[in-house]
């Protein structure tokens, strides 16, 4: 006759305790993924120099369910036309009346500094040229002012981005969240900065 060992009840139960620990990870990561955060990665050019093909980026997504974006803030968000998300950053909201000519970005009829891009804009300008070489038209925007529930963004790289210049007001509903951590690769991690854009003196 063969003979059957019981598992002890402190087995079983410390199995159903890593099961549970288990299920609850997976539902967090879950949740985190799809509600809380999301990693993007960067394509292309249109913001250099502070970001670079190949980079990841962690996308707050539940910010701007709270408050709206703010001017310097850099954000992921949807453009229908191009069936592709696009990274970009904030420089004027709704109210706003903007404009750009060459390395000249106004906002309210006062002359924008663009600490984000100002050496790249100084280095240029050293080597006898303009940050921006493209001045893309802005006339197309009606008088400059940005709708209420939408934004006036553009890429840092001037000269090779697809941005509001372009494609026009960015409506707050296809803005996916704010970019706030390069994580990858690790020799670029950092927070990345949101900082304004401020009027001249």
């Amino acid at each position: 006759m063969s003979e059957t060992t019981a598992v002890p009840p402190k087995k079983k139960s410390e199995a159903k305790e890593w099961i549970k620990a288990i299920v609850v990870a997976l539902l967090l990561v879950i949740v985190i993924r799809w509600f809380l955060f999301e990693p993007f990665i960067v394509d292309g050019p249109s913001m250099q120099p502070n970001f670079h093909t190949g980079e990841r980026v962690i996308v707050n997504k539940i910010l701007y369910d709270v408050r709206d974006p703010k001017p310097g803030e850099v954000v992921v968000l949807k453009v229908p036309s191009q069936h592709r998300d696009f990274i970009k950053r904030v420089i004027a909201v709704g109210g706003d009346t903007v404009k750009v000519e060459g390395d000249t970005l106004t906002v309210n009829g006062k002359v924008m500094s663009e600490p984000y891009i100002q050496a790249a804009i100084d280095n240029a300008h050293a080597q006898g040229s303009d940050y921006n070489i493209n001045n893309f038209p802005t006339e197309q925007l009606p008088d400059g002012k940005v709708p209420q529930g939408y934004v006036f963004v553009m890429g840092d790289n001037r000269s090779n981005s697809q941005d509001s210049r372009m494609i026009g007001y960015v409506p707050l509903g296809d803005i996916i969240g704010r970019a706030d951590v390069i994580f990858w690769p690790l020799s670029n991690a950092e927070w990345i900065d949101q900082d304004a854009p401020t009027a001249q003196n």
